[in-house]
């Protein structure tokens, strides 16, 4: 069971739009224990209105081009999580961070790992056997996306000079040796 319900978010967040104090105050006068949850969830709702405050029933799933537009996003612009989380029209912004985290340690692949429990369904196998294979040439697309945004976020932990990880050095040298042989 959620701990506030909808009316109650809309309380504390129509009393701080009427003034009536700050987070901390409004805080402490609704019994929240962090001013923090006042301010998300003013946020939350002047972004995404009053479906924003509302508790979600189901895990929303993004696909992968999605994460990676995202993440794209997030290394050439460099704007916080919480700008990038709300231009996508997400209500989270740990979920960027965390697709970053998965990114950063597993790469492309730990991006399309589903969550949780696999299914136990038969119907899912049928299903994935008759989706349409790519194309050759949609195939070099997605993977030319892909190499721009590994590029990019490399080329931005340098310029911070922040450390690479080993991991993504060594991919890094792969790609560009293979690229070289295929050019002979």
């Amino acid at each position: 069971m959620a701990k506030y319900d909808l009316a109650f978010k809309l309380a504390v967040v129509k009393a701080y739009l009427a003034g009536e104090g700050g987070y901390q105050f409004l805080a402490n006068k609704f019994g929240i224990p962090s001013m923090g949850t006042v301010k998300k969830w003013v946020e939350v709702y002047s972004f995404f209105g009053e479906s924003g405050l509302e508790r979600r029933r189901s895990r929303k799933t993004y696909s992968i081009q999605f994460k990676l537009d995202a993440l794209h996003y997030k290394v050439s612009t460099g704007e916080s999580y919480h700008d990038v989380a709300f231009k996508f029209g997400i209500h989270e912004p740990s979920i960027i961070a965390n697709w970053i985290r998965v990114w950063q340690k597993e790469g492309i692949d730990g991006l399309s790992k589903p969550k949780g429990r696999p299914t136990m369904s038969k119907k899912k196998s049928k299903l994935n056997k008759n989706t349409k294979k790519l194309t050759r040439e949609q195939e070099l697309e997605k993977e030319n996306e892909l190499l721009r945004v590994e590029l990019a976020y490399l080329k931005k932990l340098r310029a911070s000079g922040i450390n690479i990880p080993s991991r993504l050095r060594k991919q890094n040298l792969e790609s560009s040796t293979n690229y070289e042989e295929n050019i002979d």
